[in-house]
């Protein structure tokens, strides 16, 4: 799926909010950008940036040796240190 709304229109129950999470992310950024998985992080960006997409409370023990890492979270509303709201990613598409 690269569509959020697909994946609620099609699922024959709930959704996980973490595949809803990162389905957002690569959808906004796939318009313009390189998005590939990522052997640390979930995502790689433009082989330059790594992301790892989760909640509020989502730490970087999974990308604490990667460069350029950033963490795109769910549930905040403004950035902090390396850790970006998600929601900002929707004004990229």
């Amino acid at each position: 799926m690269e569509n959020c709304n697909l994946l609620h229109a099609l699922s024959l129950t709930n959704v996980e909010v973490g595949t809803e999470r990162e389905t957002f992310f690569v959808n906004q950024l796939s318009y313009a950008h390189s998005v590939e998985y990522a052997k640390q992080g979930d995502f790689v960006i433009d082989r330059k940036y790594t992301i790892e997409v989760g909640g509020a409370s989502k730490d970087g023990k999974q990308i604490a040796n990667a460069d350029n890492a950033f963490i795109a979270a769910d549930d905040i509303e403004y950035a902090l240190g390396n850790k970006i709201p998600l929601w900002l990613f929707g004004f990229l598409y």
